[in-house]
């Protein structure tokens, strides 16, 4: 199916996971477009909402290709076979690692003025995002969030390439997605609304349930 906008995609996808409100999970939202569908899920869960700044490594001739993705914490993972093959060098992965960490630098200064990440040690931990591509993005938070003591690891897509899901359920202890098209040919393929989620969409959906927030932290 195609979702109306980021919005009732998440709506749909959080029916899925209502058996998930009695382990009181946090949902973490992958930033931008994951903040939207992440919302829905954290309403519809009673959850509080944060996110883990995650961004991809684009191939050096389409850097909507995805080859590798780098989270908050410097952490990196890198398709190494991919990245031979689209031809990129030592030299240009080092100069995208320094942009995109820059980047990522900028939005956590942003989104979170200062604040620590919400505490995920010993907490089941419900990761979202818009769509799983290359799903690269996705391990990176994944991987991220066990370094920081996540217990239990649930991600959850709207939309998702096979190979995708795959490749995540290898590092998460659950993969729940709406919808897997045979013919996936992107995320945005997927959607009416595809719009690039502004800053200040972030910063208005995360400040809606401080009080959650607060409570996870006291």
């Amino acid at each position: 199916m195609v979702f109306a906008d980021r919005r009732e995609a998440g709506l749909l996808l959080s029916r899925q996971l209502l058996e998930l409100a009695s382990e009181r999970p946090i949902v973490v939202a992958l930033p931008r477009g994951g903040v939207p569908v992440g919302f829905e899920v954290a309403r519809a869960l009673d959850a509080p909402l944060d996110v883990l700044a995650v961004r991809k490594l684009g191939a050096p001739a389409d850097p909507e290709y995805a080859v590798g993705a780098i989270a908050e914490d410097g952490s990196a993972v890198v398709d190494a076979d991919t990245a031979r093959l689209v031809g990129m060098t030592q030299e240009f992965f080092e100069a995208i690692v320094a942009h995109e960490t820059r980047e990522l630098r900028r939005r956590v200064k942003r989104y979170r003025a200062g604040r620590d990440m919400v505490d995920v040690r010993g907490r089941t931990v419900v990761v979202v995002d818009d769509g799983l591509a290359t799903g690269l993005t996705v391990v990176a938070a994944v991987r991220a969030l066990r370094a920081k003591g996540a217990a239990r690891i649930i991600v959850a897509v709207p939309v998702a390439a096979r190979d995708a899901i795959a490749l995540v359920a290898e590092e998460a202890d659950e993969v729940v997605c709406h919808s897997i098209p045979r013919d996936f040919l992107g995320v945005g393929r997927w959607y009416e609304d595809f719009d690039p989620v502004p800053d200040d969409e972030v910063l208005a959906l995360l400040a809606a349930a401080p009080e959650r927030l607060a409570a996870v932290r006291a």
